[in-house]
């Protein structure tokens, strides 16, 4: 596995205990300043790394006393020194205070990395999820996974 390879998986290991942590400084780290975000939720896009720290600092404020925990599936790496890009499956679960998963959702899930300083950072994220044809609603759970 190559060093950038080993790069993208720690930064998604970053991702995830950012997000339970509601730690928006650590996650933002992980993205550059001229950042790209296609969120699956509510805008088309975010310019720019302030804009999307406004979005990331609602969301882990919306949380309450529930905790998010993210787990990613079928990671898939294509890494050149300095640019990587980086697809996977992404499960986001809602916990209570007590421990119990309240909901989950799964996305799709895209980074595209440039090395900015020997560190790679998020030039672009993409989430989706595709949409249903007979009732046009998003899918948020994939077949046969959970």
């Amino acid at each position: 596995m190559s060093d950038p390879e080993k790069q993208v998986l720690r930064a998604l290991d970053t991702y995830k205990s950012a997000v339970l942590a509601k730690n928006a400084e650590t996650f933002m780290h992980l993205y550059d300043s001229e950042v790209r975000v296609f969120d699956t939720w509510g805008v088309w896009s975010y310019e720019g790394a302030a804009a999307w720290r406004v979005a990331v600092e609602g969301w882990f404020s919306s949380l309450g006393s529930e905790t998010v925990r993210v787990t990613f599936e079928d990671v898939k790496i294509t890494a050149e020194p300095s640019f990587v890009s980086m697809s996977a499956f992404a499960r986001y679960a809602a916990f209570s205070a007590q421990g119990e998963e309240l909901r989950a959702m799964q996305n799709r899930f895209t980074w595209v990395l440039k090395s900015r300083g020997h560190v790679l950072r998020v030039i672009h994220e993409h989430t989706s999820a595709p949409i249903g044809f007979e009732d046009v609603k998003a899918i948020l759970k994939r077949e046969g996974k959970s």
